[in-house]
């Protein structure tokens, strides 16, 4: 923040030079009159977000490459995304871990979601690919899963979700920052050896795919979003992902995405326009 009273001199200074100079007069009328600045078009501390960490610690979702399982990826990267958002002023984001397994635990976090009304609902997690396209390898004298072929962010929503246009345009602001870190989106979810897996690409910019049925993004009753940060069966993404300087990347894309979807709230014609103009 500029110091008023050393700007307040400064001015002075100036104006004093510019009586002595015609030139330096004319400099100073030419200069543009300063711009009051704008107040934060977010009011971060009234903004609540849900940090959703996937799995359970007995049901812990996908195996790593090297036998690590997701969710201790997702709570590493839960609990960092959930420090960046209250240090940067997100002060009412609330960590939700639960350890009661689906599906009655999926109901649960929607409702504890619904029950606090918050904002914004993120779910963290980790991905792999259907176990016929996984190969197996050895680590540490131990057979492991690996698919080198998909790595990459994914990013899903519901059309069923009570805010599917926020989700999506939380989804847009999402992979953009991810993609200004130098990351980017996996399309295999397109590809017909998904199976039942297969999703429908509903932003192929920022890597937004659609999921109607999944729970905590169906009967959530706010914008809501699962971030799946990377494959963790990929074994050089893996090593990436279990880095303190990637979950830092990743996090530091969330908050900058959760400030613009914030924003966007608050000034929803002006974030309307900006979008037509995409």
């Amino acid at each position: 923040m500029i110091d008023v009273r050393h700007a307040a001199l400064t001015l002075c200074a100036a104006f004093a030079i510019g009586l002595a100079s015609p030139d330096h007069r004319t400099a100073l009328a030419e200069q543009p009159a300063p711009v009051a600045a704008k107040p934060d078009a977010c009011l971060r501390a009234k903004f609540r977000v849900v940090v959703d960490v996937g799995h359970t610690a007995d049901l812990p979702g996908a195996m790593s490459a090297r036998g690590v399982p997701e969710y201790a990826f997702n709570l590493q990267l839960g609990e960092d995304v959930r420090q960046a958002l209250t240090d940067a002023g997100f002060a009412q984001t609330v960590l939700l871990v639960t350890a009661t397994t689906p599906w009655r635990g999926l109901v649960e976090r929607t409702a504890r979601a619904n029950a606090i009304h918050a904002d914004l609902f993120i779910s963290i997690h980790h991905d792999s690919v259907p176990d016929g396209l996984l190969q197996t390898w050895q680590y540490e004298d131990q057979d492991h899963q690996f698919n080198d072929d998909y790595p990459g962010y994914a990013l899903f929503i519901s059309n069923d979700n009570a805010d599917p246009a926020g989700s999506l345009r939380f989804g847009g602001f999402l992979g953009k920052q991810l993609q200004a870190r130098g990351l980017h989106y996996t399309p295999h979810y397109t590809l017909a050896l998904m199976g039942h897996r297969r999703r429908q690409l509903v932003d192929a910019v920022a890597g937004v795919y659609r999921y109607d049925q999944l729970i905590v993004l169906r009967d959530t009753r706010m914008a809501a979003l699962l971030l799946e940060a990377g494959s963790i069966v990929n074994r050089a993404e893996e090593l990436e992902l279990g880095t303190a300087e990637r979950r830092a990347l990743t996090s530091a894309a969330v908050v900058a995405a959760v400030d613009e979807f914030c924003a966007s709230r608050a000034h929803p014609v002006a974030a309307q326009t900006a979008r037509s103009t995409r």
